[in-house]
């Protein structure tokens, strides 16, 4: 182990930066001191500069999530037609069909926020769990919540840009107030008016 006290997390993040921590020259992080940016899902930290098929990846995303949701609507489509030989009545039809809709509904706005602001680990609660069944049930508007982000960006690019940007500045901050010899500082005379 070098100088430095490593934290059982730093692995993961040397790794996500392709190589930071030993020095490769596939290196696609940041610059080679200060924090680190954080990967996204299909990304990684290709993000930050745009590199590394980053293009590509936006069209991946955006074909796949679209691709994936036209596959999802099938089988519900499949599923809606077994309620019809079922021969189980209209009522039962428009229940399921208005189920689907507004659970995709709340799978598009749930992950689209996600995309946007940081949800409060401290308030996750029994309801937020429960909710993870509604995003089961309402995939489709999940997945087509990807498909509209990445047409645009990568899906989270502008909160992760946000939140890294303000960690390069907390860090030169407080590196500009370390730079010089404190000591230095302290022994000069203070000039008198």
């Amino acid at each position: 182990m070098s100088d430095e006290q490593r934290s059982p997390a730093s692995p993961e993040r040397g790794a996500a930066s392709g190589g930071a921590a030993s020095g490769g020259p596939h290196r696609h992080g940041p610059e080679r001191d200060g924090p680190e940016p954080e990967p996204i899902r299909f990304f990684g930290t290709t993000w930050l500069r745009h590199d590394g098929g980053y293009g590509m990846r936006r069209a991946g995303v955006a074909g796949g999530s679209l691709a994936l949701a036209a596959a999802g609507a099938v089988v519900l489509r499949f599923a809606f037609q077994g309620l019809e030989i079922a021969d189980v009545g209209p009522f039962v039809g428009i229940l399921v069909v208005a189920g689907f809709a507004i659970c995709s509904a709340l799978a598009f706005r749930r992950t689209w926020d996600g995309f946007v602001r940081r949800r409060d680990p401290a308030a996750e609660s029994a309801a937020d769990r429960s909710a993870q069944s509604l995003m089961f049930i309402g995939f489709i508007g999940s997945l087509l919540a990807y498909f509209c982000r990445s047409l645009v960006e990568a899906p989270g690019e502008r909160l992760h840009r946000a939140e890294y940007a303000a960690a390069r500045d907390r860090y030169e901050r407080r590196r500009g107030a370390r730079t010089g010899n404190p000591a230095a500082r302290k022994s000069r005379p203070r000039k008198r008016r």
